[in-house]
């Protein structure tokens, strides 16, 4: 398992798939990417976990990922179920200078790649009609493909624009509902799962110890582990090594320090285990990783 999906962002800053059927090649796993993510479901039920949220997911369903964050799919009924999604992986610079001519959309831009407390899940109000405007532009897009990459970057940018402009109408219709009581969806912040993800958020960069976790939740430590593994779909241990090995990417991408500082910073004090684990998960070793700024990989496995 990968927990970074690169997707060549440094050659071209954008990367678009529509309507792509991954019924019979998901894979569940957390990763992260370099760029942010813009998913919308058109089939396929499930829950997508974010950091230290669980959401609920279903046709009409639009996430935004942040650059290097975290985060993971699970999906029910598969195969007998489809899970058709499109997926836009960005360099958020690119666009935010794209868009300065229409400045709320700008904000709203900015809100969602750099504010943590910015809505990160969404429902489009009209899914039908979204895919009609991403039938409209699948076939500009390909044609600009053929015609180089400015001109391919310029007709990619038309559509996310487009995108956003929707977007930010289905958030703008979310919040005016969530002021509503009797709209209000069912709260997920207080699931014990949730409880425990924001346990290890503020302790993953120390020694793990699950007697630690279970009595800050209040179960057995084998109830605990039966719960995560239940309600995310992985063992503790996996996922806190995928939250460690993240925020080592952030560091080596965005720091100057020493690869040893940054796994210590991590957990990860044994030096030439962070370095074999690192490898492992991100299929680069920390120094090739943070000196090359070409890294390629496969599209996106969600």
């Amino acid at each position: 398992m990968k927990l970074m999906n690169y997707m060549n962002l440094n050659v071209h800053p954008v990367q678009f798939s529509f309507f792509k059927n991954r019924t019979h090649e998901f894979e569940e796993v957390f990763h992260a990417h370099q760029g942010m993510e813009l998913l919308v479901v058109h089939e396929g039920r499930g829950i997508a976990v974010i950091e230290q949220q669980i959401v609920e997911m279903a046709p009409g369903a639009i996430f935004c990922f942040r650059p290097f964050q975290l985060h993971r799919l699970r999906l029910y009924n598969l195969p007998q179920e489809r899970y058709v999604r499109s997926l836009f992986v960005l360099e958020p610079a690119v666009l935010e200078t794209a868009l300065a001519v229409f400045p709320a959309l700008q904000q709203f831009l900015r809100k969602l790649w750099k504010d943590p407390l910015s809505p990160q899940s969404f429902h489009s109000s009209n899914l039908i009609e979204l895919e009609k405007c991403f039938r409209l532009y699948t076939p500009r897009i390909e044609k600009a493909a053929q015609q180089g990459a400015e001109r391919l970057l310029e007709e990619q940018l038309l559509f996310l624009t487009a995108f956003m402009h929707q977007l930010r109408a289905d958030a703008e219709t979310t919040n005016a509902l969530q002021t509503e009581p009797s709209a209000r969806h069912p709260r997920k912040s207080s699931t014990m799962a949730e409880r425990m993800l924001a346990w290890i958020e503020q302790n993953y960069s120390k020694p793990f110890k699950l007697e630690e976790l279970a009595q800050a939740v209040h179960l057995s430590p084998n109830h605990v582990s039966a719960t995560f593994r239940q309600s995310i779909g992985s063992t503790i241990t996996e996922y806190l090594t995928a939250r460690r090995i993240r925020q080592a990417c952030w560091l080596l991408k965005t720091t100057d320090m020493s690869v040893q500082d940054i796994g210590e910073a991590v957990g990860l004090g044994n030096f030439s285990y962070f370095c074999q684990l690192f490898k492992k998960h991100v299929g680069y070793t920390p120094y090739t990783f943070k000196s090359c700024d070409d890294l390629l990989s496969n599209f996106s496995k969600q």
